[in-house]
C-alpha cells in the first residue's frame, strides 16, 4: 500500500471527469482508476486535440478494449462555460487539473493565468451546480499558501473559489474541495527532469537558483493516492494538505549528480526561497488527521460535520524549511523512479 492509498475506492459505477486529462497528473489519474475501479464513464476534458489522442494511444498498449470502453474525450477549455455545462451532463465526480502552473509564464501574461486559473475555476463551479455533479475536488498549490507570485494568487483566489462554492449548492448538495501539495517528482515542468536532462548532455554543473532554497516533494501516484484518499473523505470546504517531506535544492542537485557542481543563478521572477503550506494564521482552523491537515472552511452555511482530530500548537504553520521530515539522497534518487522513499527525520 502506498503513503496516501485509499482504503476503499468508491468508484464504481460512476461517471467522473478530469479536467485537464491529458497533464501528467490527469493521465496517471485516469490510469490509476481504471485499474483499481470500474466507473461507467470516465471522461478526459482538456483542449489540446494532439494530446488527446497521444493519451488514447497510450492507455491502448496498457489496457484490454473493455476497460477502454469507459473512456471518453471531451474537447474544451475551462474559460468555456457552456462548454463545461454541456461536457459534465450526467457526471458524478469532477477532478479540476487544468490551470497554467509555470510562474514565469503568469508574471509575463498575468491575463492569460487569471482566465484560465480564476475564471476557469468558477466556471467549473457553476458547471458542476447546474448538473448537481455530487463530488468536486480542486487541486492546489503550496504556493497559495500566503503568494508572491501570479500563479500562487490566481490558486489562492481559485481555492476560495472552490471553498465557498459549497454555500451555493443549497438542495443540490454538491460538495466541493481543495487538495493542496507542493513539487510533483518527474512532472513536466518540475527541475528534477531537467537536471536530468542537463546530466544526460554532458553538462559540468547544474543550476541552483539559491542554495538555502528548500521545496516540498511529491511522488505522482502518491498524488494520485491522496486526492483519492481526499475524495472518499471529504465533508466539503475543506483543503487538505499531506504531510510530506522536504529537501534542499543543493541536495536534489548532489544526489542526482554527486560528481558535479552547481552554478547559482538566482531566483527567478516571483519564486520563494521556501514554500509554505499552512500559514499560521490558516493553522487556528487547521485539523492533524494522521497522514494529512485538513484547514476547515472559515464559513459553513450547510450540513457539515467538522474533523475529529488534534489541533497544531500556538504559532503552527507548515513550511519546507521547518518541516520536521527531510529526504536524503537516496531518498529522492528512489522518489525519481516513483518508489517509497526512504526518509530521515530531523532531530
Amino acid at each position: 500500500m502506498g503513503r496516501f492509498s485509499p482504503t476503499s475506492l468508491d468508484l464504481d459505477g460512476k461517471v467522473i471527469l478530469v479536467t485537464g486529462g491529458t497533464g501528467s497528473f490527469g493521465r496517471r489519474f485516469i490510469e490509476t482508476v481504471l485499474a483499481k475501479a470500474e466507473p461507467r464513464k470516465l471522461i478526459v476534458y482538456s483542449r489540446d486535440e494532439l494530446k488527446q489522442s497521444e493519451m488514447q494511444f497510450d492507455l491502448a498498449e496498457k489496457f484490454a478494449p473493455e476497460k477502454l470502453a469507459a473512456m471518453r474525450f471531451f474537447l474544451g477549455d475551462v474559460r468555456d462555460r457552456e462548454r463545461l455545462i454541456l461536457a459534465l451532463r450526467g457526471v458524478d465526480v469532477v477532478i479540476h487539473a487544468a490551470a497554467l502552473k509555470q510562474v514565469p509564464a503568469a508574471e509575463y501574461n498575468p491575463s492569460e493565468c487569471i482566465h484560465t486559473n480564476i475564471m476557469g475555476a468558477e466556471n467549473v463551479v457553476w458547471a458542476c451546480l447546474t448538473n448537481r455533479v455530487q463530488q468536486v475536488v480542486a487541486l492546489s498549490t503550496d504556493k497559495a499558501c500566503n503568494p508572491i507570485n501570479l500563479y500562487g494568487a490566481t490558486k489562492l483566489a481559485s481555492d476560495k473559489t472552490f471553498v465557498a462554492a459549497n454555500n451555493l449548492s443549497g438542495d443540490i448538495g454538491t460538495r466541493f474541495s481543495v487538495v493542496r501539495y507542493g513539487n510533483v517528482v518527474g512532472s513536466r515542468g518540475s527541475v528534477a527532469p531537467l537536471f536530468q536532462r542537463l546530466i544526460a548532455r554532458g553538462a559540468t554543473e547544474l543550476p541552483i537558483t539559491d542554495p538555502r532554497m528548500t521545496r516540498f516533494w511529491i511522488t505522482l501516484n502518491q498524488g494520485v493516492d491522496f486526492v483519492l484518499s481526499s475524495l472518499a473523505v471529504m465533508r466539503g470546504g475543506e483543503i487538505f494538505v499531506p504531510k510530506i517531506p522536504s529537501m534542499k535544492m543543493t541536495d536534489l542537485a548532489a544526489a542526482m549528480a554527486p560528481g558535479l557542481g552547481v552554478k547559482v543563478v538566482g531566483i527567478r521572477p516571483g519564486e520563494k526561497l521556501h514554500e509554505m503550506m499552512i500559514s499560521a494564521d490558516d493553522a487556528r482552523a487547521t485539523v492533524d488527521l494522521g497522514d494529512r491537515y485538513a484547514i476547515e472552511p472559515a464559513f459553513v452555511e450547510y450540513t457539515r460535520e467538522p474533523f475529529a482530530g488534534g489541533r497544531p500548537d500556538e504559532g503552527f504553520s507548515y513550511a519546507s524549511d521547518t518541516n520536521e521530515e527531510w529526504l536524503s539522497g537516496e531518498g529522492l534518487l528512489a522518489l525519481l523512479h516513483d518508489g517509497e522513499p526512504r526518509r530521515r527525520l530531523t532531530d
